[in-house]
Protein backbone atom coordinates (compact mmCIF):
# COMPACT_ATOMS: atom_id res chain seq x y z
CA UNK A 1 0.00 0.00 0.00
CA UNK A 2 1.59 3.29 -1.13
CA UNK A 3 -0.64 5.61 0.91
CA UNK A 4 0.05 5.85 4.64
CA UNK A 5 -2.45 6.85 7.30
CA UNK A 6 -1.44 10.53 7.20
CA UNK A 7 -1.96 10.54 3.40
CA UNK A 8 -5.45 9.10 3.78
CA UNK A 9 -6.30 11.65 6.48
CA UNK A 10 -5.28 14.47 4.11
CA UNK A 11 -7.36 13.05 1.26
CA UNK A 12 -10.43 12.50 3.47
CA UNK A 13 -10.05 15.99 4.98
CA UNK A 14 -9.90 17.47 1.48
CA UNK A 15 -13.04 15.60 0.43
CA UNK A 16 -15.01 16.78 3.45
CA UNK A 17 -13.83 20.38 3.03
CA UNK A 18 -14.72 20.44 -0.67
CA UNK A 19 -18.23 19.12 -0.09
CA UNK A 20 -18.76 21.68 2.70
CA UNK A 21 -17.51 24.59 0.57
CA UNK A 22 -19.58 23.50 -2.44
CA UNK A 23 -22.70 23.34 -0.28
CA UNK A 24 -21.96 26.74 1.25
CA UNK A 25 -21.41 28.60 -2.04
CA UNK A 26 -24.53 26.98 -3.51
CA UNK A 27 -26.90 28.25 -0.82
CA UNK A 28 -29.52 30.65 -2.10
CA UNK A 29 -30.87 33.71 -0.34
CA UNK A 30 -33.84 33.16 1.93
CA UNK A 31 -37.00 32.84 -0.14
CA UNK A 32 -35.18 32.25 -3.44
CA UNK A 33 -35.67 28.87 -5.10
CA UNK A 34 -32.97 27.62 -7.47
CA UNK A 35 -34.15 27.96 -11.08
CA UNK A 36 -32.66 26.58 -14.30
CA UNK A 37 -30.41 29.62 -14.83
CA UNK A 38 -29.04 29.17 -11.29
CA UNK A 39 -28.50 25.43 -11.60
CA UNK A 40 -27.26 25.11 -15.17
CA UNK A 41 -25.52 28.49 -15.71
CA UNK A 42 -24.63 29.58 -12.15
CA UNK A 43 -27.10 32.48 -12.42
CA UNK A 44 -25.03 33.93 -15.31
CA UNK A 45 -22.81 35.64 -12.75
CA UNK A 46 -19.47 33.81 -12.94
CA UNK A 47 -16.34 36.00 -12.64
CA UNK A 48 -13.33 35.55 -14.96
CA UNK A 49 -11.18 33.70 -12.43
CA UNK A 50 -13.90 31.11 -11.81
CA UNK A 51 -14.45 30.64 -15.56
CA UNK A 52 -10.74 30.15 -16.30
CA UNK A 53 -10.15 27.85 -13.35
CA UNK A 54 -13.26 25.84 -14.11
CA UNK A 55 -12.31 25.43 -17.78
CA UNK A 56 -8.99 23.87 -16.77
CA UNK A 57 -10.42 21.84 -13.89
CA UNK A 58 -13.08 20.41 -16.21
CA UNK A 59 -10.50 19.66 -18.91
CA UNK A 60 -7.65 18.25 -16.81
CA UNK A 61 -8.82 14.96 -15.41
CA UNK A 62 -7.71 11.34 -15.22
CA UNK A 63 -7.72 11.05 -19.00
CA UNK A 64 -5.21 13.93 -19.18
CA UNK A 65 -3.12 13.36 -16.06
CA UNK A 66 -2.89 9.58 -16.29
CA UNK A 67 -3.67 9.07 -19.98
CA UNK A 68 -1.47 11.89 -21.33
CA UNK A 69 1.32 11.06 -18.91
CA UNK A 70 1.12 7.51 -20.23
CA UNK A 71 1.41 8.87 -23.76
CA UNK A 72 4.40 10.92 -22.59
CA UNK A 73 5.95 7.63 -21.46
CA UNK A 74 5.22 5.98 -24.81
CA UNK A 75 5.64 8.94 -27.19
CA UNK A 76 7.33 11.85 -25.44
CA UNK A 77 6.80 15.61 -25.55
CA UNK A 78 4.98 15.44 -28.90
CA UNK A 79 1.78 14.60 -27.03
CA UNK A 80 1.98 18.13 -25.50
CA UNK A 81 0.61 19.48 -28.80
CA UNK A 82 -2.86 18.73 -27.43
CA UNK A 83 -2.17 21.19 -24.61
CA UNK A 84 -0.14 23.87 -26.36
CA UNK A 85 -2.35 24.08 -29.46
CA UNK A 86 -5.36 24.26 -27.15
CA UNK A 87 -3.97 27.55 -25.80
CA UNK A 88 -4.16 29.28 -29.19
CA UNK A 89 -7.53 27.62 -29.87
CA UNK A 90 -8.90 29.20 -26.70
CA UNK A 91 -7.86 32.61 -28.01
CA UNK A 92 -9.77 31.97 -31.26
CA UNK A 93 -12.86 30.75 -29.40
CA UNK A 94 -12.79 33.73 -27.04
CA UNK A 95 -12.60 36.25 -29.86
CA UNK A 96 -14.92 34.78 -32.49
CA UNK A 97 -17.28 32.20 -30.91
CA UNK A 98 -18.14 33.49 -27.44
CA UNK A 99 -19.50 36.91 -28.47
CA UNK A 100 -22.09 35.18 -30.67
CA UNK A 101 -23.08 32.55 -28.10
CA UNK A 102 -23.48 35.09 -25.30
CA UNK A 103 -25.37 37.51 -27.54
CA UNK A 104 -27.97 34.79 -28.19
CA UNK A 105 -28.34 33.96 -24.48
CA UNK A 106 -28.23 30.19 -24.94
CA UNK A 107 -27.99 27.47 -22.27
CA UNK A 108 -26.63 24.70 -24.50
CA UNK A 109 -24.92 24.01 -27.81
CA UNK A 110 -27.92 22.01 -29.10
CA UNK A 111 -30.10 25.03 -28.32
CA UNK A 112 -27.95 27.16 -30.63
CA UNK A 113 -28.21 24.49 -33.35
CA UNK A 114 -32.01 24.53 -33.05
CA UNK A 115 -32.11 28.33 -33.29
CA UNK A 116 -29.84 28.27 -36.32
CA UNK A 117 -30.93 25.15 -38.23
CA UNK A 118 -34.03 23.57 -36.69
CA UNK A 119 -35.08 20.83 -34.25
CA UNK A 120 -33.76 17.83 -36.20
CA UNK A 121 -30.12 18.93 -35.86
CA UNK A 122 -30.68 19.73 -32.20
CA UNK A 123 -32.14 16.33 -31.36
CA UNK A 124 -29.47 14.39 -33.27
CA UNK A 125 -26.63 16.28 -31.60
CA UNK A 126 -28.26 16.17 -28.15
CA UNK A 127 -28.43 12.37 -28.27
CA UNK A 128 -24.88 12.18 -29.65
CA UNK A 129 -23.43 14.37 -26.90
CA UNK A 130 -25.31 12.51 -24.17
CA UNK A 131 -23.91 9.22 -25.45
CA UNK A 132 -20.39 10.60 -25.84
CA UNK A 133 -20.28 12.20 -22.38
CA UNK A 134 -21.72 9.14 -20.64
CA UNK A 135 -20.07 6.23 -22.44
CA UNK A 136 -16.74 7.83 -23.43
CA UNK A 137 -15.89 10.71 -21.10
CA UNK A 138 -17.42 9.63 -17.78
CA UNK A 139 -16.31 6.01 -18.18
CA UNK A 140 -12.75 7.05 -19.06
CA UNK A 141 -12.40 9.45 -16.13
CA UNK A 142 -13.76 6.85 -13.72
CA UNK A 143 -11.60 4.01 -15.08
CA UNK A 144 -8.32 5.93 -15.10
CA UNK A 145 -9.07 7.47 -11.71
CA UNK A 146 -9.74 4.02 -10.29
CA UNK A 147 -6.46 2.85 -11.89
CA UNK A 148 -4.56 5.42 -9.81
CA UNK A 149 -6.43 4.44 -6.65
CA UNK A 150 -5.73 0.76 -7.35
CA UNK A 151 -2.01 1.38 -7.93
CA UNK A 152 -1.58 3.41 -4.75
CA UNK A 153 -3.88 1.58 -2.35
CA UNK A 154 -4.62 -1.82 -3.89
CA UNK A 155 -8.36 -1.05 -3.77
CA UNK A 156 -10.58 -2.92 -6.21
CA UNK A 157 -11.28 -1.04 -9.46
CA UNK A 158 -15.04 -1.12 -9.00
CA UNK A 159 -14.75 0.18 -5.45
CA UNK A 160 -12.53 3.01 -6.68
CA UNK A 161 -15.05 3.99 -9.36
CA UNK A 162 -17.96 3.89 -6.92
CA UNK A 163 -16.11 6.10 -4.41
CA UNK A 164 -15.20 8.64 -7.10
CA UNK A 165 -18.79 8.70 -8.37
CA UNK A 166 -20.19 9.21 -4.86
CA UNK A 167 -17.72 12.02 -4.16
CA UNK A 168 -18.52 13.83 -7.42
CA UNK A 169 -22.26 13.49 -6.80
CA UNK A 170 -21.96 14.70 -3.21
CA UNK A 171 -20.29 17.99 -4.12
CA UNK A 172 -21.97 18.81 -7.44
CA UNK A 173 -25.49 17.38 -7.39
CA UNK A 174 -27.10 19.98 -5.14
CA UNK A 175 -25.43 23.17 -6.34
CA UNK A 176 -25.09 22.51 -10.08
CA UNK A 177 -22.66 24.63 -12.13
CA UNK A 178 -22.22 27.21 -9.36
CA UNK A 179 -20.93 24.58 -6.94
CA UNK A 180 -18.62 23.18 -9.60
CA UNK A 181 -17.23 26.46 -10.92
CA UNK A 182 -16.69 28.29 -7.61
CA UNK A 183 -14.86 25.34 -6.05
CA UNK A 184 -12.77 24.76 -9.16
CA UNK A 185 -10.37 27.54 -8.17
CA UNK A 186 -9.44 25.37 -5.16
CA UNK A 187 -9.15 22.34 -7.42
CA UNK A 188 -6.87 24.13 -9.90
CA UNK A 189 -4.56 25.53 -7.20
CA UNK A 190 -4.20 22.03 -5.77
CA UNK A 191 -3.77 20.52 -9.25
CA UNK A 192 -1.04 22.99 -10.30
CA UNK A 193 0.77 22.83 -6.94
CA UNK A 194 0.62 19.03 -6.83
CA UNK A 195 1.61 18.70 -10.49
CA UNK A 196 4.63 20.98 -10.16
CA UNK A 197 5.65 19.13 -7.01
CA UNK A 198 5.62 15.69 -8.63
CA UNK A 199 7.41 17.07 -11.72
CA UNK A 200 10.12 18.46 -9.44
CA UNK A 201 10.41 15.21 -7.47
CA UNK A 202 10.63 12.98 -10.55
CA UNK A 203 13.13 15.23 -12.33
CA UNK A 204 15.20 15.51 -9.15
CA UNK A 205 15.24 11.71 -8.90
CA UNK A 206 16.59 11.55 -12.46
CA UNK A 207 19.10 14.35 -11.88
CA UNK A 208 20.50 13.25 -8.53
CA UNK A 209 18.78 15.97 -6.55
CA UNK A 210 18.50 18.69 -9.21
CA UNK A 211 15.34 19.05 -11.31
CA UNK A 212 17.18 21.12 -13.94
CA UNK A 213 19.93 18.49 -14.17
CA UNK A 214 17.24 15.80 -14.41
CA UNK A 215 15.56 17.54 -17.33
CA UNK A 216 18.91 17.94 -19.07
CA UNK A 217 19.73 14.26 -18.53
CA UNK A 218 16.39 13.18 -20.02
CA UNK A 219 17.01 15.36 -23.08
CA UNK A 220 20.52 13.94 -23.46
CA UNK A 221 19.63 10.26 -23.01
CA UNK A 222 16.22 10.25 -24.68
CA UNK A 223 16.39 12.98 -27.34
CA UNK A 224 13.66 11.25 -29.39
CA UNK A 225 11.26 11.88 -26.49
CA UNK A 226 11.64 15.64 -27.04
CA UNK A 227 10.72 15.77 -30.73
CA UNK A 228 7.52 17.78 -31.14
CA UNK A 229 7.22 16.83 -34.82
CA UNK A 230 7.53 13.05 -35.26
CA UNK A 231 9.16 11.51 -38.34
CA UNK A 232 7.42 8.87 -40.43
CA UNK A 233 9.60 6.08 -39.02
CA UNK A 234 8.44 6.83 -35.47
CA UNK A 235 6.08 4.05 -34.26
CA UNK A 236 3.73 6.72 -32.86
CA UNK A 237 3.49 8.61 -36.17
CA UNK A 238 0.04 7.05 -36.66
CA UNK A 239 -1.20 9.05 -33.65
CA UNK A 240 0.80 12.25 -34.14
CA UNK A 241 1.57 12.52 -37.87
CA UNK A 242 4.46 14.96 -38.06
CA UNK A 243 3.75 18.39 -39.52
CA UNK A 244 0.13 17.31 -39.99
CA UNK A 245 -0.34 17.96 -36.27
CA UNK A 246 0.29 21.68 -36.85
CA UNK A 247 -1.52 21.98 -40.16
CA UNK A 248 -4.39 19.50 -40.05
CA UNK A 249 -6.76 17.60 -37.80
CA UNK A 250 -5.46 18.85 -34.45
CA UNK A 251 -7.06 22.24 -35.16
CA UNK A 252 -10.41 20.60 -35.89
CA UNK A 253 -10.27 18.51 -32.72
CA UNK A 254 -9.35 21.50 -30.57
CA UNK A 255 -12.00 23.79 -32.04
CA UNK A 256 -14.61 21.09 -31.52
CA UNK A 257 -13.53 20.52 -27.91
CA UNK A 258 -13.06 24.13 -26.80
CA UNK A 259 -15.58 25.95 -28.98
CA UNK A 260 -18.49 23.56 -29.64
CA UNK A 261 -18.50 21.33 -26.57
CA UNK A 262 -21.18 21.84 -23.93
CA UNK A 263 -19.01 20.27 -21.25
CA UNK A 264 -16.40 23.02 -21.71
CA UNK A 265 -18.20 26.08 -23.07
CA UNK A 266 -20.93 25.96 -20.39
CA UNK A 267 -18.62 27.82 -17.98
CA UNK A 268 -18.25 30.73 -20.39
CA UNK A 269 -22.03 30.77 -21.01
CA UNK A 270 -22.42 31.45 -17.28
CA UNK A 271 -20.26 34.61 -17.42
CA UNK A 272 -21.42 38.02 -16.26
CA UNK A 273 -20.64 39.45 -19.70
CA UNK A 274 -18.48 38.94 -22.79
CA UNK A 275 -15.39 40.67 -21.38
CA UNK A 276 -15.51 38.55 -18.23
CA UNK A 277 -15.84 35.40 -20.35
CA UNK A 278 -12.90 36.43 -22.56
CA UNK A 279 -10.73 37.20 -19.53
CA UNK A 280 -11.52 33.74 -18.18
CA UNK A 281 -10.66 32.17 -21.53
CA UNK A 282 -7.27 33.96 -21.53
CA UNK A 283 -6.56 32.80 -17.98
CA UNK A 284 -7.22 29.23 -19.12
CA UNK A 285 -4.94 29.69 -22.16
CA UNK A 286 -2.00 30.67 -19.94
CA UNK A 287 -2.63 27.67 -17.67
CA UNK A 288 -2.64 25.46 -20.77
CA UNK A 289 0.94 26.50 -21.55
CA UNK A 290 1.96 25.12 -18.15
CA UNK A 291 0.15 21.78 -18.34
CA UNK A 292 2.79 19.70 -20.23
CA UNK A 293 5.28 20.32 -17.38
CA UNK A 294 2.72 19.03 -14.91
CA UNK A 295 1.41 16.11 -16.94
CA UNK A 296 3.80 14.99 -19.69
CA UNK A 297 7.21 15.47 -18.07
CA UNK A 298 6.60 12.98 -15.21
CA UNK A 299 5.64 10.42 -17.87
CA UNK A 300 8.93 11.02 -19.72
CA UNK A 301 10.84 10.76 -16.42
CA UNK A 302 9.18 7.38 -15.85
CA UNK A 303 11.00 6.04 -18.93
CA UNK A 304 14.17 6.16 -16.82
CA UNK A 305 12.73 5.59 -13.36
CA UNK A 306 10.28 2.78 -14.22
CA UNK A 307 11.26 1.38 -17.64
CA UNK A 308 9.42 -1.93 -17.37
CA UNK A 309 5.80 -0.87 -16.88
CA UNK A 310 3.16 -3.28 -18.17
CA UNK A 311 1.12 -0.38 -19.58
CA UNK A 312 2.07 3.26 -20.28
CA UNK A 313 -0.95 4.49 -18.29
CA UNK A 314 0.73 3.18 -15.11
CA UNK A 315 3.47 5.83 -15.41
CA UNK A 316 1.90 8.62 -13.35
CA UNK A 317 0.66 6.40 -10.47
CA UNK A 318 4.14 4.83 -10.33
CA UNK A 319 5.78 8.25 -10.13
CA UNK A 320 3.45 9.17 -7.27
CA UNK A 321 5.08 6.40 -5.23
CA UNK A 322 8.31 8.45 -5.18
CA UNK A 323 6.64 11.25 -3.24
CA UNK A 324 7.29 11.33 0.55
CA UNK A 325 4.51 10.39 2.96
CA UNK A 326 2.22 13.33 3.70
CA UNK A 327 3.14 15.13 0.51
CA UNK A 328 1.90 12.02 -1.30
CA UNK A 329 -1.48 12.67 0.26
CA UNK A 330 -1.48 16.19 -1.21
CA UNK A 331 -0.52 14.87 -4.65
CA UNK A 332 -3.22 12.22 -4.43
CA UNK A 333 -5.73 14.87 -3.34
CA UNK A 334 -4.71 16.94 -6.39
CA UNK A 335 -5.37 13.96 -8.63
CA UNK A 336 -8.72 13.33 -6.97
CA UNK A 337 -9.48 17.06 -7.33
CA UNK A 338 -8.96 16.84 -11.07
CA UNK A 339 -11.05 13.70 -11.37
CA UNK A 340 -14.08 14.76 -9.33
CA UNK A 341 -14.09 18.24 -10.86
CA UNK A 342 -14.31 16.75 -14.34
CA UNK A 343 -16.92 14.24 -13.23
CA UNK A 344 -19.02 16.99 -11.66
CA UNK A 345 -18.70 19.19 -14.73
CA UNK A 346 -19.61 16.34 -17.06
CA UNK A 347 -22.62 15.36 -14.96
CA UNK A 348 -23.88 18.94 -14.99
CA UNK A 349 -23.50 19.19 -18.78
CA UNK A 350 -25.36 15.90 -19.29
CA UNK A 351 -28.19 17.08 -17.06
CA UNK A 352 -28.32 20.46 -18.84
CA UNK A 353 -28.59 18.95 -22.33
CA UNK A 354 -31.09 16.27 -21.31
CA UNK A 355 -33.29 18.64 -19.29
CA UNK A 356 -33.24 21.73 -21.52
CA UNK A 357 -32.96 20.16 -24.98
CA UNK A 358 -34.85 16.88 -24.68
CA UNK A 359 -37.06 16.70 -21.59
CA UNK A 360 -38.43 20.26 -21.50
CA UNK A 361 -39.59 20.50 -25.15
CA UNK A 362 -40.81 16.87 -25.38
CA UNK A 363 -42.20 16.08 -21.92
CA UNK A 364 -41.79 19.14 -19.72
CA UNK A 365 -44.37 21.58 -21.00
CA UNK A 366 -45.95 23.21 -17.98
CA UNK A 367 -43.24 21.99 -15.58
CA UNK A 368 -42.00 24.50 -13.02
CA UNK A 369 -38.39 25.66 -12.79
CA UNK A 370 -38.00 23.66 -9.58
CA UNK A 371 -39.27 20.49 -11.27
CA UNK A 372 -36.81 20.95 -14.15
CA UNK A 373 -33.94 21.32 -11.68
CA UNK A 374 -35.12 18.07 -10.06
CA UNK A 375 -35.03 16.33 -13.44
CA UNK A 376 -31.50 17.64 -13.93
CA UNK A 377 -30.36 16.14 -10.61
CA UNK A 378 -31.90 12.76 -11.40
CA UNK A 379 -30.24 12.82 -14.83
CA UNK A 380 -26.81 13.56 -13.29
CA UNK A 381 -27.14 10.67 -10.86
CA UNK A 382 -28.35 8.27 -13.55
CA UNK A 383 -25.49 9.17 -15.90
CA UNK A 384 -22.75 8.55 -13.32
CA UNK A 385 -24.37 5.24 -12.30
CA UNK A 386 -24.49 4.06 -15.94
CA UNK A 387 -20.84 5.07 -16.43
CA UNK A 388 -19.71 3.07 -13.39
CA UNK A 389 -21.36 -0.05 -14.80
CA UNK A 390 -20.11 0.49 -18.36
CA UNK A 391 -16.48 1.43 -17.64
CA UNK A 392 -14.97 -2.05 -17.19
CA UNK A 393 -16.49 -3.67 -20.32
CA UNK A 394 -15.46 -0.68 -22.46
CA UNK A 395 -11.93 0.01 -21.17
CA UNK A 396 -10.51 -3.00 -19.32
CA UNK A 397 -8.22 -4.01 -22.22
CA UNK A 398 -7.15 -0.52 -23.33
CA UNK A 399 -3.49 0.52 -23.56
CA UNK A 400 -3.09 4.30 -24.19
CA UNK A 401 -6.63 5.35 -23.29
CA UNK A 402 -6.00 9.03 -24.16
CA UNK A 403 -5.12 8.19 -27.77
CA UNK A 404 -8.09 5.82 -28.10
CA UNK A 405 -10.47 8.60 -27.01
CA UNK A 406 -8.98 11.04 -29.51
CA UNK A 407 -9.28 8.63 -32.43
CA UNK A 408 -12.89 7.64 -31.90
CA UNK A 409 -14.21 11.08 -31.02
CA UNK A 410 -12.47 12.07 -34.27
CA UNK A 411 -15.21 10.21 -36.14
CA UNK A 412 -17.61 13.03 -35.22
CA UNK A 413 -15.53 16.16 -34.64
CA UNK A 414 -15.19 17.14 -38.34
CA UNK A 415 -18.97 17.34 -38.78
CA UNK A 416 -19.42 19.19 -35.48
CA UNK A 417 -16.94 21.89 -36.44
CA UNK A 418 -18.47 22.20 -39.91
CA UNK A 419 -22.00 22.83 -38.65
CA UNK A 420 -20.84 25.41 -36.12
CA UNK A 421 -18.55 27.25 -38.53
CA UNK A 422 -21.22 27.32 -41.26
CA UNK A 423 -23.96 28.16 -38.77
CA UNK A 424 -22.03 31.02 -37.17
CA UNK A 425 -20.43 32.62 -40.20
CA UNK A 426 -22.39 31.67 -43.36
CA UNK A 427 -26.01 32.77 -43.55
CA UNK A 428 -26.68 30.50 -46.54
CA UNK A 429 -26.15 27.32 -44.49
CA UNK A 430 -29.34 25.28 -44.08
CA UNK A 431 -30.70 22.38 -42.04
CA UNK A 432 -30.13 19.91 -44.90
CA UNK A 433 -26.48 20.95 -45.19
CA UNK A 434 -25.97 20.63 -41.44
CA UNK A 435 -27.48 17.14 -41.27
CA UNK A 436 -25.39 16.05 -44.26
CA UNK A 437 -22.21 17.24 -42.53
CA UNK A 438 -23.06 15.43 -39.28
CA UNK A 439 -23.95 12.14 -40.94
CA UNK A 440 -21.18 12.47 -43.52
CA UNK A 441 -18.59 12.94 -40.77
CA UNK A 442 -19.25 9.51 -39.30
CA UNK A 443 -19.77 7.76 -42.62
CA UNK A 444 -16.64 9.18 -44.25
CA UNK A 445 -14.51 8.58 -41.14
CA UNK A 446 -15.65 4.96 -41.03
CA UNK A 447 -14.92 4.53 -44.73
CA UNK A 448 -11.38 5.89 -44.32
CA UNK A 449 -10.86 3.68 -41.25
CA UNK A 450 -11.89 0.56 -43.22
CA UNK A 451 -10.32 1.25 -46.62
CA UNK A 452 -7.28 3.32 -45.57
CA UNK A 453 -6.43 1.83 -42.15
CA UNK A 454 -2.82 3.08 -42.27
CA UNK A 455 -3.87 6.72 -42.59
CA UNK A 456 -3.12 8.55 -39.30
CA UNK A 457 -6.41 9.38 -37.63
CA UNK A 458 -5.47 13.05 -37.25
CA UNK A 459 -4.91 13.36 -41.00
CA UNK A 460 -8.24 11.61 -41.49
CA UNK A 461 -9.95 14.20 -39.29
CA UNK A 462 -8.55 17.02 -41.44
CA UNK A 463 -9.52 15.41 -44.74
CA UNK A 464 -13.03 14.51 -43.53
CA UNK A 465 -13.50 18.08 -42.29
CA UNK A 466 -12.77 19.46 -45.76
CA UNK A 467 -15.09 16.91 -47.40
CA UNK A 468 -17.89 17.64 -44.94
CA UNK A 469 -17.45 21.37 -45.42
CA UNK A 470 -17.91 20.88 -49.15
CA UNK A 471 -20.85 18.50 -48.61
CA UNK A 472 -22.59 20.82 -46.14
CA UNK A 473 -22.07 23.82 -48.38
CA UNK A 474 -23.25 22.09 -51.55
CA UNK A 475 -26.44 20.66 -50.04
CA UNK A 476 -27.21 23.99 -48.37
CA UNK A 477 -27.24 25.57 -51.81
CA UNK A 478 -29.80 22.97 -52.95
CA UNK A 479 -32.25 23.95 -50.19
CA UNK A 480 -34.23 27.14 -49.86
CA UNK A 481 -32.33 29.66 -47.69
CA UNK A 482 -33.20 29.84 -44.01
CA UNK A 483 -35.46 32.63 -42.87
CA UNK A 484 -34.16 35.73 -41.16
CA UNK A 485 -35.16 34.26 -37.80
CA UNK A 486 -32.64 31.43 -38.29
CA UNK A 487 -29.52 33.23 -39.48
CA UNK A 488 -26.89 34.70 -37.16
CA UNK A 489 -26.92 38.48 -37.55
CA UNK A 490 -23.26 39.38 -37.09
CA UNK A 491 -24.08 43.08 -37.43
CA UNK A 492 -25.19 43.06 -33.81
CA UNK A 493 -22.12 41.23 -32.53
CA UNK A 494 -18.88 42.96 -31.54
CA UNK A 495 -15.66 41.02 -32.07
CA UNK A 496 -13.57 43.80 -30.58
CA UNK A 497 -11.47 42.58 -27.67
CA UNK A 498 -9.84 44.45 -24.80
CA UNK A 499 -6.20 45.52 -24.77
CA UNK A 500 -5.58 42.99 -22.00
CA UNK A 501 -6.97 40.19 -24.14
CA UNK A 502 -4.93 41.26 -27.18
CA UNK A 503 -1.69 41.43 -25.18
CA UNK A 504 -2.42 38.00 -23.73
CA UNK A 505 -3.07 36.58 -27.21
CA UNK A 506 0.25 37.99 -28.45
CA UNK A 507 2.13 36.45 -25.50
CA UNK A 508 0.51 33.02 -25.98
CA UNK A 509 1.35 33.07 -29.70
CA UNK A 510 4.96 34.12 -29.09
CA UNK A 511 5.50 31.44 -26.43
CA UNK A 512 4.15 28.73 -28.74
CA UNK A 513 6.39 29.83 -31.61
CA UNK A 514 9.41 29.65 -29.29
CA UNK A 515 8.45 26.23 -27.88
CA UNK A 516 7.85 24.63 -31.28
CA UNK A 517 10.96 26.27 -32.69
CA UNK A 518 13.12 24.91 -29.86
CA UNK A 519 11.68 21.36 -29.76
CA UNK A 520 11.15 20.95 -33.51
Amino acid sequence: MALETVDLVIVIGYAIALIAIATLVSREKVGHKKDTADYFLAGKALPWWAIGASLIAANISAEQIIGMSGSGYAVGLAIASYEWMAAITLVIVGKFFLPIFLKRGIYTMPQFLEQRFGPSVKYVMSVFWLGLYTFVNLTTILWLGATAINTLTGADMMLGMVLLAMFAAAYSLYGGLKAVALTDIIQVVLLVFGGLLIANITLSAVGGGSAIAGFGRLMAEFPERFDMILSRDNPEYKNLPGIGVLLGGMWIMNISYWGCNQYIIQRALGAKNVKEAQAGIMFAAFLKLLMPLIIVVPGIAAVMLAPDLAKPDQAYPEMMKLVPTGIRGLIFAALIAAIVSSLGSMMNSISTIFTMDLYRPLFGKGKTERQLVGVGRITSLSAIAIAVVAARPLLAGADQVFQIIQEYTGFFTPGIVVIFVLGLFWNRATELGAMAAVIGSFALSLAFKIWLPTMPFMDRVGVVFLLCMGLGGALSLLQRPSGDDKIVNLAGVSFKTSTRFNIGAAIVTAVLIILYGFYW
